[in-house]
């Protein structure tokens, strides 16, 4: 444990002096821990910083952030953590490193199945699990999650690894809508349907299909958003154009969602300042920011959505709370081994 403490001290060293320059402790600040890029949070904290004076201060890391802050202990200078996927909300939670979060207004901006019963964590924008599918191969308009285990797709759906986390985000939702022996059999229904063993991130599923390997696949709206603006790798605009998103159950309970959201830290030196960047957040305008940006949904009522989000279809958000996906994590994940998923469909 303590060679762990000491990898993570040592990873984040560099990134530490960012803080140096405004103590922790110092007025008119806040710290922040961000899964986010940079870039994508800025126009945000430039806005929350003009609004209030307060300057933000950003740590930004793939991995490691939750545990560091652990590590660090009453001393952490981290007053909020930004991060994506209810795993990861529910899972600073766990850690120990979250308090709740008390507020009138943010618990009038979000809505309830957006927010930790508890306090732990705050929902700031939504994004749908869809189905992404090939423009030329598939002419249905409108599709299940159940429909992906018929059998009339066998061979033709492409996905990441069962056990990523937005993967284990749908399914538990599954599980909280069907059971966990009912959602087994249909796990087991979607692997024999599959083109190959399940590998890569979402943009290389719609790769595939622009290649031809499969003519469906399971992926995040935002990489739509990703694909169609990539400036830096052109050909992810003809992936995008190859393919039109498919919103899960519009006729019924409404597509799977997960969040992007934030926690107030365990020992924010902060706290006011946190709470009231947290405020910011959940507030129409930032809503609107943050979604843009991002390609994402405001979860705020009334926030409309971007022009580019609205053109792939008008999303029918399932209003199962996002505790519940957090609670059917772990029976998720153990299904996902049992029926052998990520071997593929010869498993």
């Amino acid at each position: 444990m303590r060679s762990t403490l000491r990898a993570l001290t040592g990873a984040f060293a560099l990134t530490t002096a960012a803080f140096v320059a405004a103590p922790a402790s110092a007025d008119g600040d806040v710290n922040i821990y961000s899964y986010r890029q940079p870039f994508l949070i800025q126009p945000l904290l430039d806005a929350f910083t003009g609004e209030t004076g307060v300057k933000a201060n950003v740590i930004y890391a793939k991995k490691g952030l939750g545990e560091r802050i652990a590590a660090e202990g009453a001393n952490s200078p981290a007053d909020v953590l930004l991060t994506v996927d209810i795993g990861r909300l529910d899972g600073a939670k766990k850690l120990g490193i979250t308090q709740p979060v008390v507020s009138d207004v943010v618990n009038e901006n979000i809505p309830s199945q957006y927010r930790d019963p508890e306090g732990h964590w705050v929902g700031l924008t939504n994004r749908a699990r869809v189905i992404y599918a090939s423009r030329d191969r598939v002419d249905q308009d409108s599709i299940t999650y159940e429909e992906l285990a018929d059998p009339k797709w066998r061979g033709r759906i492409c996905t990441r690894s069962g056990q990523h986390v937005y993967t284990i985000g749908l399914i538990a939702s599954m599980v909280a809508h069907h059971g966990a022996e009912e959602t087994e059999e249909w796990l087991a229904g979607v692997r024999d349907n599959l083109a190959r063993k399940p590998a890569g991130n979402d943009r290389a599923q719609v790769k595939s299909i622009f290649a031809g390997e499969c003519d469906i696949s399971i992926g995040n709206t935002y990489y739509m958003g990703k694909m169609e603006t990539n400036d830096k790798e052109p050909e992810q605009k003809e992936w995008a154009s190859s393919v039109r998103i498919l919103f899960p159950n519009v006729e019924d309970r409404g597509s799977h969602v997960n969040l992007a959201g934030v926690v107030l830290a365990k020992n924010a030196p902060n706290k006011d300042n946190a709470v009231k960047l947290i405020e910011f957040l959940t507030s129409a305008e930032a809503q609107k920011i943050y979604a843009e940006t991002n390609f994402e949904y405001p979860v705020t009522p009334g926030v409309e959505a971007s022009e580019r989000v609205s053109s792939w279809g008008e999303l029918k958000p399932d209003t199962l709370p996002l505790a519940d996906i957090a609670n059917n994590r772990k029976t998720a994940s153990e299904l996902v081994d049992r029926v052998g998923f990520d071997n593929g469909p010869a498993s």
